[in-house]
Order: structure tokens, then C-alpha cells, then sequence
């Protein structure tokens, strides 16, 4: 039992017990497609024989295989136990620790190789508090994880919520009946309490923050408007949208593995191992056929070993989880450090290895012979080559952890690119003479990718800065040091800087000649970025580097334009967005004045670590009759959902059951609450009296300004049309 509130640090040890569980179900198969969270709850507060002490009590309903864990115990690499939270108030003491009912267990935990208390089917679980004012709410949360045979659920916070002049008189609860009589429905994970809140108000009425929305009186907010929900589905005009879909183009994740994957193979872990693996299966077989078969089952046991892996992280995680790890500041910063780690790995200052034991298990059964044989060696493969591949899988995994199936295609287009080479070899042998001879060039390899990765790893360090409000890595500085690093790589391939492994550069191939002018090219083509476009007032980002440098208004030496200090003293949240275009980053701000000005709304739920978003600012809403729409014929609203700004009080969606907490989760929950989704970025042309006009949009990989131009010219000419 602890007593504390939320915070960052609780949410690392949740990053990090997740972790635990990756590890520990990483030899397993058949994971479902989406994670699931196999336990309800019923809540309810009772009054005990002490006039002001109150017993909060949970019980858990376990779905038949799976089983929670005890929160009278921890262990160091086991499962989260189950944990009330109590965010003690005034006048507020807990008396005793936790009491757990339920036909509790220890034995012998194959997943974390660790004696584990857990239970099944059904559990209740329970915690005293002392309290001076019966008039004050009882709040915290509940913590828990559960397991089934082949995976684990993330750990869940469920949120509760009690108020003592409405307890209950104690029940009786024994081991064999945990069933309460209250009826209480759990959401999302979401514990609520079976006492409704105090309603202090008769009604509902508009929240003093945010006029959009209406609330109780005490926390629950409403932030449905259904006439914005109606049209969302029936908007009043077709205007094309169906040329702008935003699907992802799981094409380019599987590219990306794969061009992750053949630069694995040059590196010196690797590329050594083709011409001696081939030659063992054609040494080692009776025919030409079978040397052919067994090279063909060798390359398939790579994919499905890395397919397997990905294939694990997509169904433990889903796809909430990955959007939210990709945009949580602690996930990034720790990204951030990652990677500078394998950065220097790869510079040769130290190596990552696993185990040497895993390799010898591995090796022990490639001795076999036959399939199971064959697939060993795979395996021995992918962990003797761990060293090379791992900074290239982690940094392929992270890159497309922003979709659920994400992180198995990227390992499908890894594996495939490893896998290629052996069973190409295996058909036609006498390739293999084709090959270059293992030498220095394959450490000059691992070195260019470890300036890759300092490239990398900066990306993540702007996106926990941006979600933040740091200010400490804008514009300047980030393109600054891509700049340094692209002119780095290129002295580098010339011979000019040596790290610990080189050797000395004697001969200049054309090969090196190639790549040395292709980053001497890039260094140029980064420094362009540092021109300003005279529209717009601020830097002209790179097309290619759209979504991966910061926002350009973000920047230390080029102000943002002057606002209207008359508008801006009314509207506070009235300021510039991308491309110095102006802009209201509060929703009910912009709604009036949209009806002051006449003119039709522009919704832009974004987000500062959205790349996808950045793409669309830079290379659409750049274009002159783009820029001119949103700058002059429509007010722009922009909701940053990541954004980590705390609000006064927190709230709770009336409809979603989720606490919010922060600014960046309030948007967020208007958009699921109106538009039934969570993806950003998502544009939505709404008039003033809250219509949709046209069916939302979202990114379009093959986006061409002129679309979404024609898009928002009908979107304009019909707004204004519904609001004479």
C-alpha cells in the first residue's frame, strides 16, 4: 500500500514492468491481435463501527484464465501488484493497509521465473480511511495488471471517486462470495463510484473555463454538443473528401524495415556470416535440391523470428498505448537516451551483447540437424549479430510504434532485407564470389549509422521538449546539429576523423566516393533550411524534412507577427500557429469569434509531437491560396492533444468515464466525444452554429496542396452559404 498521487514516476515504473513482460513473453507465439482488459470492477464505499472511519471497497470479476496479482507483496522482475491509491485530502488518514478477500495463491510463475502471488475469478480488495468532513470525496485509484497463458496486459489506472455521507452499511464478504448488490459499470478500465457526485448545482450549466462545454457542478464534464455529432455523420455538403483519406501506408513501414534490414547486412556482425552459412548448407547436404532447402528454411526462420517480435509488442501494447508512448515526454527522453547509447556502440566504444548463455542454448540445439535444427541456427544468428541489429531494430520498432500493426511490418520488411541473402546464395552459390571481402569498410558502415542515430535521437528529444514547453532544442538548434552531423559523416568517409575500430584509409573506393558526396550534398540541402520564406516569416523547411525538424514558428531568432492586441487581450488563447498564421488555441475562444466575425471555423486537432501533422503544416498550409484560407477566410483552431499543461481542477468525461487531467486530454476528448477518433492530425470546417460541413480529413500520404485547396474551397463556399 502506498500513499501518493499520480506522477511521472509512477508512469516509469509502469514503462518499466511492461518492459519485464515483453521480455518474458518474447519466446512465446499466438498473441491475440489487441490486448483486452479482463477485469471488471463493482466499488462501494461503507460505514464501519467507528463513527469516521470508512472502508473503500473494489471488487474484481476475472474472466475465466487469466488471474490478477496480491498487493500485500512486490517482487523485483515480477508483475505490478495490485495497489490502492488514496490521494489523501484535508482532515483525510488511512487506517491499516490493504485487505485482500479472494482464494489467493503462491507458486512458481513461469513468466517472471518467481514465486507470485495471483488469483483468479474473483477477488475483493479493500482499505480503510479516516475522515474529519463527511462532505468531502474520498479520491485515488486503483492500479492493477492481469495475465493469461501466452500475455500480459499493461498496467491500468482506474480512477475512483467516494463520498462518505453516502456509505453504504458494511456488507458481509466472505473467501466464497465476493458479489455485491450494487450495480456499478466499469469502462475502459475506469472504476467509478457506485455513489454518484454531489450535484451542487440543479442541472447542468456551461463550465467557466470552457463555455463549449456543460458540467455538473463538480467534475463531470460534457463536452458532447450533438448537433457537431450529427452532422459529423450527415454533413452538409459533399466536398471530395473521399480523394484525402488519411490511411496509414503500411508500404513505407515495411520499406523502412527493409532498408533497416540491408544496412544490418553490411555490418561486420553479419555480412561475414552469409558466405559461411551458405557454404555449411551446400557442404553439408546430399544435393544441389536440399543445400537449396535448407538455405530457404534458414531465411524463413529469420522472418519469422523478427515477425515474431513484432508481432508481440503489437499485441501487448494496441494501439492507445503506442499512440500515447510516442507522444509521453518520459518514453521520449528515455528514446533520446537510447539511442545516443547505440549511437556510441556504434562508433566502437563499447558493444551490446546479450547473454553468452542464450547463444549457447541456441547453439547446443542448432546441432540437431533438420527443421528444428535449421531454425536454431536462425536463432543463433539473430543473437550473436544482436551487437549490430539491435540499434537498428530498436530505433525500425520505435519509428512505427504509432500504429497498432506497426511494429510487426516494420519486422517483416527487417527481416525479409536479413533473410534475402541466404536464400539467394543458397539457389546460385557461385555468387558468393560476387561478394566483397570482409574489411574495414564494415566498420566505416556501422560508423555513418551511428551518426544516423544521433540524428535519430534528437527527433525524440524535440518531441518531449515540445510536449513539455522546455524550450531548450527549436528550430536553429536542432537543424544546427544535423547540419554538424551531416558535415561530420562527410569528413569522416574522407578519412579526416577515426574512431577506436578504423583502420587507416589508404584507398578511396568509388563506393565511399558515392556516399561521401551524398552527404556532403546533404549537408547542403540541411543548411537551406536556415533560408526564410518571405510569406510566411518564418524558416522554409526542407520538403524532406517535413514532420521530423520542430515546427519552424518554433525558433529563437525569427519573432513570431504581431497579433491584434485587441483581439488577444480578449481571447487569450489568440496567438500564431504554423506559419505565422493566425489562430485560437481554445475551442469556445474561436467559436465567438467566429460569430463576431462571420466567418466559418477551421478545427485542427494537432499535436506538438504529431510528425504527420508537421508534414501537412510544411509542405500544404505553406502554399499561398492554402495559407491565405486559413489566415484570412476561416478562423483557425488549433488542439494540441499531447499537450501536458495541468488544468486548475482535474474533470471526468461524462461520456468516456476518462479523468482529465491536462489541457492536451481535454482536446483529446473532444474529439472522440464528437468525432468518434483519435488520430491526429484530423480537419474539420464547422459554420457557427456548430455544423460540420464537410466530412473531416486527416493526412494523406500522397497529399497535394491543390487538394486540400479545392477541399477547403468548398468547405468555405458552403459554410458561408448555411449561414445566411
Amino acid at each position: 500500500m502506498s500513499e501518493r498521487p499520480f506522477t511521472d514516476t509512477h508512469l516509469m515504473r509502469r514503462i518499466y514492468s511492461v518492459v519485464l513482460t515483453v521480455l518474458a513473453l518474447s519466446f512465446m507465439g499466438d498473441l491475440h491481435a489487441q490486448i483486452k482488459n479482463p477485469v471488471s470492477w463493482k466499488s462501494r464505499i461503507e460505514s464501519t463501527s467507528e463513527a469516521d472511519v470508512y472502508r473503500l471497497v473494489f471488487d474484481a470479476t476475472i474472466e475465466d484464465g487469466w488471474k490478477m496479482y496480491s498487493s500485500n507483496e512486490t517482487w523485483d522482475d515480477g508483475p505490478l501488484p495490485t495497489e490502492i491509491v488514496v490521494e489523501l485530502g484535508d482532515g483525510q488518514s488511512l487506517v491499516g493497509e490493504v485487505q485482500e478477500v479472494g482464494k489467493f495463491k503462491k507458486v512458481m510463475d513461469p513468466f517472471f521465473d518467481a514465486e507470485i502471488t495471483s488469483v483468479r475469478n474473483k477477488a475483493t480488495f479493500s482499505q480503510a480511511v479516516k475522515v474529519d468532513n463527511v462532505e468531502d470525496a474520498i479520491k485515488g485509484y486503483i492500479s492493477f495488471m492481469s495475465c493469461d497463458a501466452t500475455q500480459c496486459t499493461p498496467p491500468i489506472d482506474a480512477d475512483f471517486v467516494f463520498f462518505p455521507k453516502l456509505a453504504d452499511k458494511p456488507s458481509d464478504t466472505s473467501e466464497d462470495d465476493t458479489s455485491v448488490e450494487d450495480d456499478q459499470v466499469v469502462a475502459s478500465g475506469g472504476v467509478q463510484s457506485a455513489n454518484p457526485p454531489s450535484t451542487k448545482l440543479d442541472g447542468w450549466e456551461a463550465h467557466p473555463d470552457f463555455p463549449h462545454a456543460t458540467y455538473d457542478g463538480d467534475k463531470t464534464l460534457d463536452q458532447r454538443i450533438e448537433v457537431m455529432a450529427a452532422t459529423y455523420k450527415d454533413p452538409l455538403a459533399d466536398c471530395g473528401e473521399e480523394q484525402l483519406g488519411g490511411k496509414k501506408n503500411l508500404l513505407l513501414t515495411f520499406l523502412g524495415g527493409f532498408l533497416g534490414g540491408l544496412a544490418a547486412l553490411l555490418t561486420p556482425c553479419v555480412f561475414p556470416m552469409i558466405p559461411l552459412t551458405v557454404s555449411f548448407f551446400t557442404k553439408g547436404s546430399t544435393d544441389r535440391k536440399s543445400g537449396i532447402r535448407n538455405g530457404l528454411i534458414f531465411g524463413a526462420s529469420i522472418i519469422a523470428i523478427y515477425l515474431a517480435i513484432g508481432l508481440i509488442i503489437t499485441g501487448l501494447f494496441g494501439a492507445a498505448a503506442l499512440q500515447a508512448l510516442s507522444t509521453n515526454w518520459i518514453a521520449n527522453t528515455l528514446f533520446f537516451l537510447l539511442f545516443v547509447v547505440f549511437a556510441f556502440s556504434f562508433f566502437g566504444y563499447f558493444e551490446i551483447t546479450l547473454p553468452s548463455s542464450w547463444t549457447t542454448k541456441t547453439d547446443s540445439m542448432a546441432n540437431k540437424g533438420g527443421l528444428v535444427g535449421t531454425f536454431f541456427m536462425a536463432f543463433t544468428l539473430a543473437l550473436v549479430s544482436f551487437s549490430c541489429t539491435g540499434p537498428i531494430i530498436g530505433t525500425a520498432l520505435v519509428q512505427s510504434a504509432t500504429s497498432t500493426v506497426g511494429p510487426a511490418v516494420v519486422m517483416l520488411g527487417f527481416s525479409t532485407a536479413l533473410a534475402l541473402p541466404f536464400g539467394l546464395f543458397a539457389a546460385f552459390p557461385g555468387w558468393l564470389n560476387s561478394l566483397p571481402k570482409s574489411g574495414g569498410w564494415m566498420n566505416s558502415v556501422k560508423v555513418v549509422l551511428g551518426f544516423l542515430e544521433l540524428g535519430l535521437a534528437l527527433k525524440f528529444l524535440s518531441v518531449a521538449d515540445l510536449t513539455m514547453h522546455w524550450g531548450i532544442l527549436k528550430y536553429e538548434l536542432f537543424l544546427g546539429i544535423w547540419v554538424l552531423l551531416a558535415l561530420l559523416t562527410t569528413l569522416y568517409l574522407l578519412g579526416l576523423i577515426k574512431f577506436p575500430h578504423d583502420s587507416p584509409v589508404t584507398k578511396r573506393s568509388a563506393t565511399r566516393w558515392v556516399f561521401t558526396a551524398l552527404f556532403a550534398a546533404a549537408t547542403v540541402y540541411l543548411a537551406m533550411g536556415f533560408r526564410v520564406n518571405k510569406d510566411t516569416g518564418n524558416y522554409a523547411t526542407p520538403k524532406a524534412l517535413s514532420g521530423i525538424l520542430p515546427p519552424a514558428h518554433y525558433n529563437l531568432f525569427l519573432p513570431p507577427g504581431k497579433v491584434n492586441a485587441k483581439i488577444k487581450k480578449r481571447y487569450p488563447s489568440y496567438g500564431k500557429c504554423a506559419n505565422n498564421i493566425n489562430c485560437f488555441k481554445d475551442y469556445s475562444e474561436g467559436l465567438a469569434y467566429a460569430r463576431e466575425t462571420g466567418k466559418p471555423l477551421f478545427i485542427d486537432f494537432t499535436g506538438h509531437g504529431c510528425v504527420n501533422c508537421r508534414k501537412v503544416e510544411d509542405k500544404i498550409w505553406v502554399e499561398g491560396p492554402v495559407w491565405q484560407k486559413l489566415n484570412q477566410d476561416f478562423v483557425l483552431v488549433s488542439l494540441y492533444t499531447d499537450d501536458r499543461e495541468k488544468l486548475k481542477k482535474s474533470l471526468i468525461s461524462k461520456n468516456t468515464g476518462e479523468k482529465i487531467r491536462n489541457i492536451g486530454r481535454l482536446w483529446a476528448e473532444f474529439q472522440i466525444e464528437n468525432f468518434e477518433q483519435n488520430s491526429q492530425p484530423l480537419y474539420v470546417i464547422l459554420n457557427t452554429d456548430e455544423e460540420v460541413i464537410a466530412t473531416p480529413i486527416g493526412y494523406n500520404p500522397d497529399e497535394r496542396w491543390e487538394d486540400y485547396n479545392q477541399y477547403m474551397v468548398c468547405g468555405l463556399e458552403n459554410a458561408l452559404s448555411s449561414m445566411k
